[in-house]
């Protein structure tokens, strides 16, 4: 039997690492930044093409390399950050690895210039996935500049996958703004082709204001604690600021981004009654220990941290923050020196007097309503409540003549399969004037030709406003229903980019805005046909399912819009009643009529069972 392990190739290996590394455009620009970081860099430029799938190119003015260094960076595991294994228990570089580079090389095209301080001349170094070009003197400035084009072309999975230009955006300046936290005494700016972000070197609270901005800084709470095992500082968010999406949440460790859960869990343990179930705090917190007691070498992202001492470091965190907390004034005290509410005091035996009502001796609160009473011989019936002509005939009649009634083999057992419509038959379609009942504020019971129907109220309400809403996008021209008072909506700089991609959408759809200020637009009207809606709400909930999801934009390849389609979803959703909301019989028929004038009423818009019915043979099992 002939041998059949073999030495991987280089070039293949580092595809394989560039996997783990190199995940999308913005690993690329954590990497290189890192990098220029480590090189001691004062002044990092950072510029963009096409979502980075073009071009992603680092400036900086650090260091620089030699000839020989230049060349040798994009070898597998070459590194100027560490020389043997104890080394990895004091560092103080951002990399340490010697992989970024080898990685990004084998999924690109890469041209680098550098050039030492003491150097008259530097070094143009073409690369093409691992495979070196060119390498020839050429006249530059001090520091390196590097330029990764065409992420991914040799990879055409890896980059078929990759999300919209404006999910990879938001990405990149995420990641930004993350390496602008961390090194706030450095000048660092980003240019995406349509938009320009300039940080000056300030402290580490005018950095938090200058990349968020909105006076931010009047809602930051300063946390300062020092013990032998870890120092603790930074800002956390007052209560009162908490926020329901896109909180803003960073933690550092001796200079380096980092998520732990655990001590995540720590910080909101100290909000628990200050601030509601479903909103989180802001905080930005450094953490500053012993290099020897953290694992900073877990993962190539070097993102995850393990703590030698973190059940020792849980305690001090939590009492630093609560301490902040406590000395702002953002926890509710108790005055113990206030004077007592002066009380009578009984006498034994004595019982207290009953509270006095003072009502008329001729007030009946079951007298019938007179049409016209105008209620002012007397002023304690209720307000003129004219019996209403409900005109069920006019009510029902384009139900009648739409409706098609409901086929005899509905399964509504499986909620796992695809969605069947249903054919509708005339004999066992729900018939106006059937008794409505509502059974624990979240469910409505009545009869039809199939048996005993028990639907959801609000995932039918859902549904028939979806379909109200689809029908209404889907006209050239939309109404607007102006707002008194303008809602003020704020956008975080690494959602702009999608903030103005879904905005033709949204002004199709019929809301209005304007922008104010920076980060700041206003909400001038919203559509017509939306009551009840939070447009604040709304807005930001697409803006986060398209972010999540990372749809593309446009039309599907059945022609549906998914912006447009996930605008009536949310808008429907902010909408319709919730549970525990008590219906009237009249609400509760209405809602049922609809809910069966619809072509397809047993899904809602995201395929939830909408209702079950109970026939014949399921009762006839349940009395055997």
């Amino acid at each position: 039997m002939s041998d059949i392990i073999r030495l991987l190739p280089d070039s293949v290996a580092n595809q394989i690492a560039a996997g783990e590394v190199i995940q999308r455009p913005s690993s690329v620009i954590k990497e290189l930044v890192e990098n220029s970081v480590d090189a001691g860099a004062t002044d990092i430029k950072i510029f963009i093409k096409d979502a980075g799938r073009t071009l992603i190119q680092v400036v900086d003015n650090g260091n620089g390399m030699s000839e020989t260094d230049a060349r040798m960076a994009f070898e597998r595991h070459a590194t100027s950050k560490i020389k043997d294994a104890d080394d990895l228990f004091a560092l103080h570089t951002m990399g340490f690895r010697g992989e970024a580079l080898p990685s990004i090389c084998a999924i690109s095209q890469v041209e680098l210039l550098t050039k030492t301080k003491d150097q008259s001349l530097g070094t143009r170094l073409k690369l093409n996935a691992t495979k070196v070009e060119s390498q020839e003197p050429v006249a530059c400035e001090s520091g390196t500049s590097l330029m990764v084009k065409n992420l991914f072309f040799n990879v055409p999975a890896r980059r078929k996958f990759l999300k919209s230009d404006n999910v990879e955006l938001t990405n990149i300046m995420r990641e930004f703004e993350r390496l602008a936290l961390v090194n706030n005494n450095i000048r660092i700016s980003i240019d995406t082709g349509n938009r320009i972000l300039d940080l000056r070197r300030a402290s580490f609270k005018q950095r938090i204001t200058d990349i968020w901005k909105n006076s931010l800084d009047l809602h930051l709470i300063p946390v300062d604690v020092e013990t032998s095992l870890v120092k603790i500082s930074g800002f956390i968010s007052r209560p009162e600021f908490a926020r329901r999406r896109n909180p803003l949440q960073f933690l550092i460790v001796n200079g380096r981004n980092m998520r732990h859960p655990y001590f995540h869990k720590a910080i909101v343990g100290c909000y628990d009654s200050l601030i509601a179930i479903d909103t989180q705090p802001c905080y930005f917190l450094k953490f500053e220990v012993d290099p020897k007691t953290i694992d900073v070498n877990i993962h190539p992202t070097k993102n995850e941290i393990k703590f030698e001492f973190e059940q020792e470091i849980w305690p001090i965190l939590q009492v630093a923050v609560k301490a902040a907390l406590g000395k702002s004034g953002a926890v509710p005290s108790i005055d113990f020196n206030l004077e007592p509410i002066p009380v009578q005091p009984l006498k034994k035996g004595e019982i207290p007097p009953a509270p006095s009502l003072d009502i008329p001796k001729d007030y009946n609160p079951f007298n019938n309503f007179e049409e016209g009473n105008n209620n002012k011989e007397n002023p304690y019936k209720y307000p003129d409540k004219t019996p209403r002509n409900r005109n069920w005939d006019s009510l029902y009649s384009d139900f009648i003549k739409d409706a098609h009634g409901f086929g005899r083999n509905l399964d509504v057992q499986n909620q796992s399969e695809k969605p069947v419509i249903p054919e509708f038959k005339q004999e066992t379609m729900i018939t106006p004037g059937k008794i409505c009942l509502q059974y624990a504020e979240k469910y409505i019971i009545t009869t039809g030709g199939e048996g005993i129907f028990i639907i959801d109220q609000r995932r039918a309400h859902v549904k028939i406003l979806y379909s109200e809403f689809i029908s209404h996008l889907d006209k050239t021209e939309q109404v607007s229903q102006g707002l008194m008072f303008p809602d003020t909506i704020e956008i975080e700089p690494s959602l702009h980019s999608s903030f103005e991609e879904i905005m033709p959408d949204l002004l199709h759809a019929g809301f209005q805005i304007e922008y104010e200020e920076e980060n700041r637009w206003k909400i001038t009207a919203v559509p017509s046909i939306a009551k009840n809606i939070d447009p604040v709400d709304i807005i930001k909930r697409l803006l986060d399912a398209v972010n999540d999801n990372g749809a593309n934009y446009g039309k599907d390849s059945i022609g549906t819009n998914y912006l447009i389609n996930k605008l009536a979803l949310i808008m429907a959703r902010s909408s319709a009643v919730n549970y525990g909301q008590k219906l009237s019989e009249e609400e509760m028929e209405e809602l049922v009529v609809k809910l069966f004038s619809l072509a397809d009423p047993l899904y809602s818009p995201n395929g939830n069972k909408i209702f079950y019915v109970f026939n014949d043979s399921n009762l006839n099992s349940v009395f055997k």
